[in-house]
């Protein structure tokens, strides 16, 4: 049975001295907050500001820093409004954004109060898409979802791999924030290639009823994840394909025209 105690429904998640918090915004994105104990945030690839502002006065948080992943409109969006909304808020991102931004294409990590987030390039969705990663949280856009993966728009088939492997490296308690609730569509997919795969069906049946599936973990991605499981030798039997990139674009183009 997959283990998914660090999952709920509730839009709080905490873990040693900080929360996380979760912010459904336009169809179907999520505007992650992470909250350190002094109840300042950084807000990450928040596509419209309105659920931002709504939720921070709520909850009685001050925004300290943007983080965007790339460039694309749903997770930009609301990054100025909410600068000029809460008086010159610094935003982060990759090079790609076309907005006045700090540029953090080319660091390892950057440190924000008492965050310090690990910087990792991740093309492929984009070509300059970043994931942040302060531990156990990583923040990865549109590259890595919850029984999924980002299509590729800019890059090739190789960078999307290469990006997916460097994120599945983590810990496997490591708590993945996608920007996007595709967890079911992603599993009737999933479920429609290898309808035998046990721990698929299950998963899709304990989430089935879920409004909110994320975040999710790498262990759990590593069970249920195609796209993380490229190099299994039962599935590259089950497909005729012995090549781990071959059987990844195999998936990814499948996957494109489900």
């Amino acid at each position: 049975m997959i283990n998914q105690n660090i999952l709920s429904s509730n839009e709080v998640y905490m873990t040693t001295n900080k929360q996380l918090h979760i912010i459904p915004a336009l169809k179907d994105n999520y505007i992650w907050l992470l909250e350190n104990s002094h109840k300042q945030c950084v807000i990450v690839d928040p596509g419209d500001s309105l659920p931002v502002i709504n939720y921070m006065a709520e909850h009685q948080l001050s925004p300290i820093a943007i983080l965007l992943t790339h460039h694309h409109s749903d997770h930009v969006a609301g990054a100025l409004n909410l600068q000029n909304y809460y008086g010159n808020l610094p935003i982060f991102g990759p090079d790609e954004i076309d907005l006045p931004i700090t540029n953090i294409s080319t660091q390892l990590a950057i440190t924000i109060a008492d965050f310090t987030f690990d910087i990792i390039l991740v093309p492929g969705h984009t070509l300059g898409h970043v994931a942040y990663y302060n531990k156990p949280y990583l923040f990865c856009g549109d590259t890595l979802f919850s029984a999924g993966c980002g299509r590729i728009f800019e890059g090739t088939y190789q960078q999307m791999f290469n990006s997916l492997n460097k994120l599945k490296a983590l810990p496997d308690n490591t708590i993945v924030c996608p920007a996007h609730e595709y967890t079911l569509s992603n599993l009737k997919f999933a479920t429609h290639v290898v309808p035998c795969d046990r721990n698929i069906s299950h998963y899709y049946q304990q989430i089935a009823n879920k409004t909110i599936t994320l975040p999710t973990t790498i262990a759990i991605e590593k069970q249920i994840n195609l796209f993380l499981r490229c190099d299994e030798l039962e599935l590259q039997k089950e497909f005729a394909i012995n090549n781990d990139l071959k059987l990844f674009e195999f998936f990814r183009t499948q996957k494109d025209s489900f």
